[in-house]
């Protein structure tokens, strides 16, 4: 059999992005000069992608090209368009983003991370398929979860409770956490998983020393093992992240970012389903609320929720997500031969 080159192959192309607030109206758009400057130059930038994209396909003649939706993504789509090649699109978000609602017409797939009822996609050629996420992000025993707890130099008998904040980290969650901490030590040991930015800071007001208490500013590797011998999650509501933990089965309390409206839309699902518990972040803003320690200490103190929230949202996960997906670009690169 023949040895084939597995390995990926990056280049690069010149993207720009369109500057929208939620907090602007659209003549601020149009005469804030921040706003608007930066918006001409990346359009620029846009066109001058698509030119490098064409380029690159005319060498390198793809059968087919995959989106996934960030704003690189719209100068590449444009030029496999232009180049009659078949596109491929996935959408994670319940609120799609401007670069996917300008390639969906001219995709000849499109996968999505929720089910179609929150998409304006053509049913034809449109799929729920979940969002993939890495094969070790399955169910650990209770051998798996004793040894992460083990490493951290944590007491095994207690609970352990993780929180992270997205791959930035949350300021939000991590300053709940300094401010809360010594109450939440009295239930359970405390993993947060700050973001490089906050890091330091959180270093000076927080202990180096106690047992019961690890602080890191991310996790390059290992993630999987560590959310899952956790006995509650504490998160954001990235569709990538709450599918990671369904695959889990994790017991979560989810703080969607209302900065972020797919968040806010994104985590209704989940509640729908009785899968996660849900605090509003405005609650964050008055240092003495009480709510997060009082809904960990609820949930810690209830294995009969922990259970049921573990069910449902495992329920949620779509194992084969990137297998389907996978299935879906190999169907459209099928046509063009």
């Amino acid at each position: 059999m023949a040895d084939f080159d597995t390995s990926v192959r990056v280049q690069t192309v010149i993207s720009g992005k369109f500057r929208r607030y939620h907090h602007l109206t659209k003549l601020q758009h149009l005469t804030i000069p921040s706003v608007v400057f930066p918006n001409i130059r990346d359009a620029f930038k846009v066109l001058f992608g698509v030119g490098q994209s064409i380029i690159r396909m005319i060498i390198w003649r793809p059968d087919v090209v995959f989106a996934k939706g960030g704003y690189v993504c719209l100068p590449v789509g444009w030029a496999a368009w232009l180049l009659r090649i078949p596109l491929v699109i996935h959408d994670s978000e319940t609120h799609p983003g401007l670069t996917n609602r300008l390639l969906s017409p001219l995709a000849k797939r499109i996968g999505t991370g929720v089910s179609l009822d929150h998409y304006n996609y053509p049913v034809a050629k449109s799929r729920y398929v979940g969002t993939p996420i890495g094969d070790d992000f399955t169910v650990k025993s209770q051998a798996q979860q004793t040894a992460v707890k083990q490493a951290l130099g944590f007491d095994i008998h207690r609970p352990m409770v993780v929180f992270v904040g997205g791959g930035q980290g949350s300021k939000q969650i991590n300053d709940a956490v300094a401010f809360h901490l010594s109450a939440l030590l009295a239930h359970a040991n405390i993993v947060l998983v700050s973001g490089a930015a906050q890091y330091d800071e959180l270093r000076s007001l927080t202990p180096e020393n106690d047992k019961r208490f690890v602080l890191k500013a991310f996790i390059s590797t290992g993630m999987s093992n560590l959310l899952g011998a956790a006995d509650v999650v504490v998160t954001r509501a990235g569709a990538t992240s709450l599918l990671e933990l369904a695959a889990l089965a994790k017991p979560t309390i989810v703080i969607p970012s209302k900065r972020l409206v797919w968040q806010v839309e994104h985590v209704k699902d989940f509640v729908r389903n009785q899968a996660v518990l849900v605090l509003d972040e405005d609650t964050f803003e008055d240092p003495a609320d009480t709510s997060l320690v009082d809904t960990i200490t609820k949930l810690l103190k209830n294995p009969e929720l922990q259970a049921k929230l573990s069910k449902n949202l495992h329920r949620l996960a779509r194992p084969h997500a990137a297998q389907d997906m996978a299935t879906m670009i190999v169907h459209a690169a099928g046509k063009r031969r």
